[in-house]
């Protein structure tokens, strides 16, 4: 079982959330001008990631409030939380981090403050 923590309510078990698909999916600029192949894969193609994924959660029994969420999908580890609308943060040790480390400002890092959360005793859900 996972223990999240939501950014306004703080931790709560996994069952108060609901996932809601792959974050940062822009929507068509001009849906009206897609063919109908091209609103097909906006609307159902999402990636399909093995370790760590950008998803969309929504806090349904609590706040009610959305948020994204950085998370490993072979360990079920948590990285950051942050809020809609804001940019992916780099993880520590991935290539844009390693090159932030090296003197190039601007790469954002986790969010500062962000909330994380721990898994069960197992390390994973069941």
């Amino acid at each position: 079982m996972l223990l999240i923590s939501c950014p306004n309510c703080g931790p709560r078990d996994e069952t108060e959330f609901h996932y809601g698909g792959q974050a940062h999916v822009p929507y068509p600029e001009n849906p009206n001008d897609l063919t109908d192949r091209e609103w097909a894969e906006y609307l159902f193609y999402r990636e399909n990631t093995k370790g760590t994924f950008a998803e969309r959660w929504v806090h349904s029994t609590g706040c009610r409030q959305w948020f994204n969420m950085l998370r490993d999908t072979v360990s079920y580890d948590i990285h950051s939380i942050y809020a809609m609308g804001s940019p992916r943060p780099e993880l520590p040790g991935s290539k844009a981090a390693a090159q932030s480390a090296q003197g190039q400002a601007g790469t954002p890092g986790l969010a500062s403050g962000a909330p994380t959360t721990t898994t069960s005793p197992e390390g994973a859900r069941k």
